[in-house]
């Protein structure tokens, strides 16, 4: 398994680091190879590892380690001093162990958090006798890992989609520039047909300027504005991810340096550590990342049709409100049911002008329902449902959900983005191969 890669601004202590770019040029780069030929002994990055052939012919007969075989890398002595060090107290050194926290501690530690524990014990004498169940660690440190990797690549594939939302966003407004210049170009040409010099009424130079004035607006226009609202909503996603990768890529080397350590007291000290690790990147893989597999404990069916209900109910969007109550979208009766707690319908509204398809959740209290060529909002103020403002588009809407204050809307063959003021930011998937793709 190969570590993530890791950063020359990161905070995280790097283990391995290329021998030459350290020696020759003072700087410290995450290393990808280890040589353990005796002549050798030394750790390369992707860029050094071409002086490597410098050393002869053995370079071919015995090629460097990659990171694909970093167990087959010595204990880094970086790790090994690392592991000494209190994860709190960066200059302290471990001394003690607290069985009532399952802490290991330094000086400070005990001082400021552990007084009144009764069985603060030194290291050593802590050490003694225990045994760490090695099998079932490295179970669960590669489950660990494997979420984390996958928090990391969710992160990504989030501001991919961001980014591609903005590059089409982009394309639109460069087409509507396009079109605005030919379009003045081509009022120019009509102008001056058949005209003189002397009565034309567009000269260059006012054509110049007007594109010149064209361009300057554009250049301020909103993508700018975008790009700002793109860097924003990415923000967060690049926190969560760095975290992934320094937390992936602190359990990882703790993990693989678990089996080389030698000593009982530096090897309990490793295997609580990585507990450590463990549970920390546990909180934040369910902070961050629910990927969690539900199970069914039962069901219960309810009826919802009304006596004013003309037709079989066919439910065509649910969505459950903060305060418990339900919403329902009875496609084939034209209308969205309020049902409360024991999904008995409260409230109803009618909904005849277009077929119900879909329905998402906006706020709390509203709601926004497709209706092939529009969305209608509905409001829910005192278990009453009331219509709100409505969406006319230029395509047919037959699905929909809300994202981060945007709309996600479906028609039969392609897939768009709108803000809920109604605005088509872009246009995410087409495929016009069939009727309904």
């Amino acid at each position: 398994m190969a570590t993530s890669g890791i950063s020359r601004n990161s905070d995280v202590v790097m283990y391995y680091c290329c021998t030459i770019c350290k020696t020759e040029r003072s700087v410290e780069i995450d290393a990808d190879f280890y040589c353990e030929n005796e002549k050798c002994l030394k750790y390369f990055c992707r860029t050094c590892i071409n002086s490597h052939r410098q050393h002869g012919r053995w370079f071919y007969k015995k090629s460097p380690y990659g990171k694909d075989k970093i167990r087959k890398w010595p204990l880094s002595k970086k790790m090994e001093t690392s592991l000494l060090i209190c994860i709190i107290h960066k200059r302290e050194k471990l001394t003690m162990f607290c069985p009532d926290h399952n802490h290991l501690c330094c000086s400070q530690c005990v001082e400021l958090n552990h007084r009144l524990c009764l069985q603060v014990t030194p290291l050593p004498h802590a050490a003694r006798g225990k045994s760490t169940d090695f099998k079932n660690l490295s179970v669960s440190t590669e489950n660990i890992l494997s979420q984390m990797k996958q928090c990391q690549t969710y992160q990504e594939d989030r501001m991919m989609s961001l980014k591609v939302s903005y590059k089409e966003h982009e394309r639109l407004i460069v087409d509507g520039l396009r079109v605005n210049i030919v379009s003045y170009l081509r009022e120019c040409e009509t102008s001056t047909v058949n005209t003189t010099h002397e009565h034309m009424q567009y000269t260059v130079i006012d054509m110049r300027e007007k594109i010149k004035y064209l361009l300057a607006a554009f250049e301020k226009s909103t993508i700018k504005e975008k790009k700002e609202d793109l860097n924003l909503k990415q923000a967060p996603l690049k926190v969560v991810r760095n975290s992934c990768i320094r937390l992936h890529y602190e359990l990882f080397h703790l993990h693989v340096a678990i089996p080389k350590v030698l000593g009982k007291e530096l090897s309990f000290i490793a295997s609580k550590k990585c507990l450590e690790n463990i549970q920390q990147s546990d909180i934040f893989i369910k902070e961050n990342f629910s990927n969690k597999v539900f199970t069914v404990n039962g069901k219960s069916v309810h009826n919802v049709k009304m006596p004013s209900d003309s037709d079989t109910c066919m439910i065509k969007a649910v969505c459950a409100l903060p305060n418990g109550q339900v919403l329902v979208a009875d496609s084939k009766n034209k209308n969205v049911k309020l049902l409360n707690q024991q999904y008995r319908v409260v409230s109803y509204l009618d909904v005849r002008d277009g077929l119900i398809w879909d329905m998402c959740l906006i706020t709390p209290t509203e709601v926004a329902v497709a209706m092939y060529g529009k969305v209608q909002f509905i409001t829910v103020s005192q278990s009453q449902l009331a219509k709100g403002r409505k969406l006319k588009l230029q395509h047919y809407c037959t699905g929909i959900a809300h994202n981060q204050g945007d709309l996600y809307i479906c028609s039969d063959t392609a897939l768009y983005k709108f803000t809920l003021s109604g605005e088509l930011v872009c246009r995410l998937y087409e495929d016009s191969s069939a009727d309904f793709t």
